[in-house]
């Protein structure tokens, strides 16, 4: 089972929204930043998704200092495409932010991404 943690401003919605998809393999929860930090970090979870209002500092601000800049890839307000996200988590990106009013768009890509690669 791959464990996605969502946290930030909108990290309910996130966790909704990925819910709602009905991913086999892949279970999420809503985390804090810190707490995300230490279970990535001490293997029980895999990903996490981050989320503030530009989608560029604070969704991975306490992520970034702990885990540092090659675990982690913030897409802003832009929305990636799959192969994109495949090619990040290729490269070894575990931690993505993203801006909350793009929720509806990013989400569902990196989600279904995780779950393809991991089934």
């Amino acid at each position: 089972m791959t464990k996605i943690l969502t946290g930030g401003v909108g990290k309910l919605e996130v966790a909704e929204t990925v819910k709602k998809l009905s991913l086999d393999g892949v279970d999420v929860a809503v985390s804090s930043d810190m707490d995300a930090a230490m279970k990535l970090r001490a293997g029980q979870a895999d990903y996490y998704l981050g989320t503030c209002h530009t989608g560029a500092g604070a969704s991975l601000g306490v992520l970034l200092g702990l885990m540092g800049s090659a675990a982690c890839h913030t897409f802003g307000r832009s929305v990636p495409t799959e192969d994109e996200v495949s090619a990040l988590i290729g490269d070894g990106k575990k931690v993505f932010g993203f801006g909350m009013d793009k929720i509806d768009a990013v989400a569902p890509v990196i989600a279904r991404v995780i779950a393809a690669r991991n089934a």
